[in-house]
């Protein structure tokens, strides 16, 4: 190799120099862009950088960010997720594996109004972990649920990572929210029969509930489940229905959520403030890494690499599935050092050309690569939801790792679903018109 890949390798090897010595990613991301302009070309840095930052961070579509940040954070700090947890349990109790379903479905619900892996581990888990070992179920079985259920809230809409993929790629947002419904159910369908097979051969690690609920007490649960159903109604429902936009539908989620929360009792001004506050930083970190991948997009255009490496990984003659095999591996190494968002950020730029070669669906490769980066999170040593639920639980790292194991095999099986079946991810968005 020479030329512009010589040149794209000096430029990974000095992002991974500013990551491993511990600059923002952010800030990284700007450092390599200005690197790549300043040495390889002769456009002008500091226009560049500007007109760029600007131009990314002035996105209509990057508005639903903070709005779908901020409803998060308002469930994760008030009683709507306690309440949700009581109207499942009920139902669930008398499964082959019990409460252990409630983690999952839990996790999945509450991953349709919160868009975040972390905040959908962390709040499910406060309620669940401490219930399931009173009641003596498997810690292994209890936390591995929770660990692969939790990143459901990257791929279930609406979530941040579509967003952030799609402004990154100019995708539409509400086309990739609608594409990641179908196989999040799927991902939830093989996690409850996991659950349910493991339960059958080992009954002593999920003790079922002695007494069945009645009809009567099933009906009454549904009561707290419904505010949240209601918001995910309200949401995914208007963006479905092209009754709305997702940045449109966003804000109609918060204020649903400051209204549900406050009917609850469980909004004060504490509470709404630490929300308001959770989100902006949140939201920030997001748009200040976005504004540095789209200086690094733009340079590396500058530099032509990622049109050379394309054409040069076009020379072996790669097969749709073999190119496919070829990122997955790529993506969970990735995924081991960086947090999902700055993966999907620092590797678009070079492999859109390559997907785009290969004639993949750019929708459809938004949903591969989030269940990818999903894998990534239960894989250590920077598996964001492994470090979430080591500090509820006190736990080792590779302990909660191992106890992930089977989820994260889940994952590769649906990554091979979606791959042999890609209407899976497909056929939703177009049923969708006008976007």
């Amino acid at each position: 190799m020479s030329g512009p890949l010589t040149s794209g390798l000096v430029l990974l090897a000095l992002l991974f120099a500013l990551l491993g010595a511990g600059v923002w990613v952010a800030f990284a991301l700007m450092g390599v862009g200005a690197a790549a302009l300043a040495w390889f070309t002769s456009a002008p840095v500091g226009q560049a950088m500007a007109t760029t930052i600007w131009g990314s961070s002035n996105s209509w579509s990057l508005a639903a960010l903070p709005m779908f940040v901020w409803m998060g954070e308002i469930l994760f700090r008030t009683r709507l997720a306690e309440d949700m947890f009581r109207g499942l349990s009920p139902w669930l109790a008398r499964l082959p594996g019990g409460l252990l379903h409630v983690n999952v479905l839990g996790c999945a619900i509450f991953a349709a109004v919160s868009g975040s892996s972390a905040a959908t581990a962390a709040t499910i888990g406060r309620m669940t972990l401490p219930e399931l070992k009173r009641r003596g179920y498997d810690e292994r079985m209890s936390i591995g649920t929770l660990a692969g259920s939790g990143t459901l809230g990257l791929l279930i809409p609406p979530s941040i990572i579509l967003i952030v993929y799609g402004v990154a790629t100019d995708q539409s947002i509400a086309r990739l929210f609608i594409a990641g419904v179908i196989p999040g159910l799927v991902l939830v369908v093989l996690f409850m029969g996991y659950v349910i097979v493991w339960a059958l051969l080992h009954p002593q690690g999920a003790p079922r509930a002695e007494q069945a609920a009645s009809w009567a007490e099933k009906v009454a649960a549904l009561k707290y489940l419904l505010p949240v159903l209601l918001l995910i109604m309200a949401i995914i429902g208007s963006i479905y229905a092209g009754l709305a936009s997702p940045t449109e539908a966003a804000a109609l989620g918060v204020v649903f959520a400051l209204i549900l929360s406050w009917l609850s009792g469980s909004l004060d001004r504490r509470s709404f403030t630490d929300a308001l506050m959770g989100a902006v930083r949140t939201s920030a970190m997001i748009a200040f890494i976005l504004a540095g991948a789209a200086f690094l997009t733009v340079a590396m255009g500058f530099t032509g690499i990622p049109r050379e490496l394309a054409a040069w990984i076009g020379a072996f003659d790669l097969s749709p599935y073999a190119l496919i095999a070829a990122l997955t591996l790529f993506f969970i190494v990735m995924g081991m050092f960086l947090d999902g968002i700055s993966v999907v950020v620092l590797t678009t730029s070079v492999i859109l050309p390559m997907v785009e070669q290969a004639g993949l669906d750019l929708i459809w490769f938004g949903i591969y690569l989030v269940i990818v980066v999903e894998m990534a999170q239960i894989t250590p040593p920077v598996g964001f939801n492994l470090f979430v639920i080591q500090g509820l639980t006190g736990r080792d790292i590779l302990f909660i790792a191992r106890a992930a194991l089977p989820f994260f095999l889940l994952m590769c099986v649906a990554v091979a679903l979606i791959v042999a079946f890609p209407e899976l991810a497909t056929w939703l968005p177009r049923q969708m018109s006008g976007f």
